[in-house]
């Protein structure tokens, strides 16, 4: 048996009703770390139903509540915590993890993987030619026990990062953090609470560090919920496609010259090198879209944050929530959307994992971040409610189409 279960069920189908289930059930005989990515989910679903976790406290870590977890850690404590306090595991909490018998739930993929900002290829080029640091099979090994910071803080922060084996070189020009993988082997057992995990950055981390991990999914059976064999055949994806109302006419291509889509339409890097002309007629589009659909306290809308106040307007700019939002139940009355971005991963995170062998699915990963966005509406209540959608790219309305209709989204060359 796996040590690591990656329960990938569609969202709403009773991943986190499952987890405090089990969690409950074995309370008194079992630890468990609960992972979430939100305060509000832990305060207002969690900790209602599970007040056995207890929340690390700032105040009484002396002001740090990665101390105060440790405490917990040392105490043998059932912890639940959020995903920002996660990405901070050091060595201490590694060390108390050995053998304490833990059990992690992580709800929702963490953050695994990031670039170090502010290094530049000098940087790089100076410790190297300094000897404060060696690169054996991309890894950074840092050298000088001695150096204190005072050069540069830094390279006390790649210097801390490398000491924890967790600093990867890129092509020469850039360095990565990536999380601790030992730290997925030191629980008694692993569940991330997901969907579509094939396409997601932790998947190909996995893969890249040779960690196992098998599928699931929950059933609802009866008044609980159990684990079953994955099969993502079984999910009903139909039903959805009576319910989501996705746009089709002129507002999908009025935007360009002569009504010609082309390249990485709608992109990162296609909406800021686009012109203020063209950002002008997607706000004009938005305003139309959302006009002709009914209140305006019913309108989620999303695209990429630094062109939110260009395109926002009358009607519809209060129902910005970023496309990265997920696991929040807070947006349920909404039931007109419009998703004014085009998803692919960032060229260097592709470049790290693919010159490591490891490959990646792009239209998987769009996929994956459109339908979490999506279910922050009204198609995510228990009885699921109809919805409109605008998705002027052409790519991502065809990934949605695929997906409701049971396609497979294939790699591509």
């Amino acid at each position: 048996m796996e040590k690591i279960t990656v329960i990938d069920s569609i969202m709403g189908s009773g991943k986190t009703s499952w987890a405090k289930e089990y969690m409950k059930r074995h309370q008194k005989t079992k630890r468990f770390i609960y992972v979430s990515p939100y305060l509000d989910e832990i305060h207002n679903n969690i900790l209602v139903d599970c007040p056995f976790l207890v929340e690390p406290d700032s105040k009484l870590g002396k002001g740090s509540k990665l101390k105060h977890f440790k405490e917990l850690l040392v105490n043998g404590q059932s912890i639940v915590t959020t995903h920002a306090l996660f990405r901070l595991f050091d060595g201490e909490v590694i060390e108390l993890l050995k053998d304490a018998g833990y059990i992690l739930i992580l709800d929702e993929v963490a953050n695994v993987i990031e670039k170090l900002e502010k290094v530049t290829r000098q940087d790089i080029e100076i410790l190297l030619n300094a000897s404060k640091i060696e690169v054996k099979d991309r890894k950074v090994i840092w050298l000088d026990d001695s150096y204190n910071g005072v050069f540069d803080e830094r390279y006390a922060n790649i210097k801390y990062h490398a000491q924890q084996g967790n600093i990867y070189l890129h092509r020469d020009i850039m360095l990565f953090w990536t999380f601790p993988a030992s730290v997925f082997e030191l629980f008694e057992e692993t569940y991330i609470l997901t969907y579509l995990f094939d396409g997601q950055i932790q998947r190909y981390y996995y893969d890249l560090f040779e960690i196992d991990y098998t599928y699931k999914s929950v059933n609802q059976m009866g008044k609980g919920y159990c684990l079953v064999d994955h099969n993502p055949y079984s999910e009903g994806r139909r039903h959805f496609k009576n319910l989501i109302k996705i746009y089709e006419g002129n507002l999908n291509n009025n935007y360009v010259q002569d009504g010609k889509v082309k390249g990485n339409e709608l992109s990162a890097t296609w909406l800021k090198n686009t012109s203020d002309e063209v950002l002008e007629r997607l706000k004009k589009n938005l305003y139309t879209y959302f006009r002709n659909r009914g209140k305006s306290n019913e309108n989620l809308w999303t695209t990429k944050k630094s062109i939110r106040c260009k395109i926002q307007g009358s009607g519809y700019t209060k129902g910005f929530i970023p496309w990265t939002t997920r696991a929040t139940n807070d947006y349920q009355e909404y039931h007109n959307l419009a998703f004014v971005y085009n998803l692919y991963m960032k060229p260097f995170e592709k470049q790290f994992f693919e010159d490591a062998g490891v490959k990646v699915n792009q239209d998987l990963l769009a996929l994956s971040d459109l339908l979490q966005w999506i279910w922050r509406s009204a198609i995510r209540k228990s009885d699921a409610e109809p919805i409109n959608i605008y998705i002027p790219s052409l790519r991502m309305r065809t990934l949605l189409y695929q997906w409701l209709n049971e396609e497979e989204i294939k790699f591509k060359k």
